[in-house]
């Protein structure tokens, strides 16, 4: 057992859950944060918050709670995310800054409202961006962009908290079967009459032939945010998506 602490937002969802399980099953304590309840099963020791992410004043609470619970925080992990799939055109100012708000904004004040407890034990920042930010397709560009733009904060991060000790990686995950890869399968971008259909068709899309599971991302998640799998890594993009961004789109 260890006594590190971790936080963890979008940890109602599919990729939350899983990197929650992990960590428990290493040893570390988690805090966990969503707009929507968790549910059974969070862990007894740690703790839970409902707050959304998107609005400055909730993430001010967040930090309040954190530093009630922990002096310290070894890993921060920005799981949390909002995704639009819909023609840029459609898109309207509200929907752009929403997206904007909670995958970008919330990361940037989440670093500055972790800092505190991150500086201490020399911490570690998971940003989960997305393949989206390097390769894309039609009808989610607000998403991609603001994955985009998260590749580059984690970059920056990387060089200002150097001299903290604080190491800033993200991982881009590809298709991964969550609900909202579900959600946006609707795009029409696979083809198929139903989700399962539109399922299998984008797993034949890539190169390994599948989609993705919570757990796999989960231990990429973990190998970042572990010091002692990854002490020299930092401002650095881990791609996990099944070979899918190896292949020409020409071919």
């Amino acid at each position: 057992m260890t006594n590190k602490t971790v936080l963890i937002t979008g940890a109602a969802g599919g990729i939350g859950r899983a990197a929650i399980a992990l960590f428990v099953e290493k040893g570390w304590r988690v805090i966990g944060v969503d707009r929507s309840d968790y549910g059974e099963g969070f862990p007894k020791d740690g703790l839970f918050i409902k707050s959304d992410i998107s609005r400055p004043e909730d993430m001010e609470f967040i930090f309040e709670k954190a530093q009630g619970f922990t002096n310290s925080l070894e890993a921060l992990v920005n799981n949390a995310a909002l995704q639009i799939a819909k023609p840029l055109v459609e898109t309207t100012v509200e929907e752009w800054d929403a997206v904007m708000a909670s995958n970008l904004r919330s990361v940037f004040l989440g670093i500055k409202l972790a800092h505190p407890l991150l500086k201490g034990n020399g911490g570690a920042v998971v940003n989960v961006s997305s393949v989206h930010a390097i390769q894309t397709s039609a009808n989610i560009a607000a998403y991609a962009a603001s994955k985009g733009g998260l590749l580059a904060l984690t970059r920056a991060m990387a060089i200002e908290f150097a001299p903290d000790n604080i190491r800033v990686n993200a991982i881009l995950p590809g298709a991964v079967d969550t609900p909202m890869l579900r959600a946006g399968l609707g795009r029409g971008h696979v083809g198929g009459n139903d989700v399962q259909e539109r399922l299998d068709n984008l797993a034949r899309k890539t190169v390994s032939g599948k989609v993705g599971t919570p757990d796999e991302i989960a231990h990429a998640i973990y190998f970042l945010a572990d010091n002692e799998q990854s002490s020299f890594m930092t401002g650095q993009a881990l791609v996990v998506d099944g070979g899918a961004t190896a292949r020409l789109s020409t071919e």
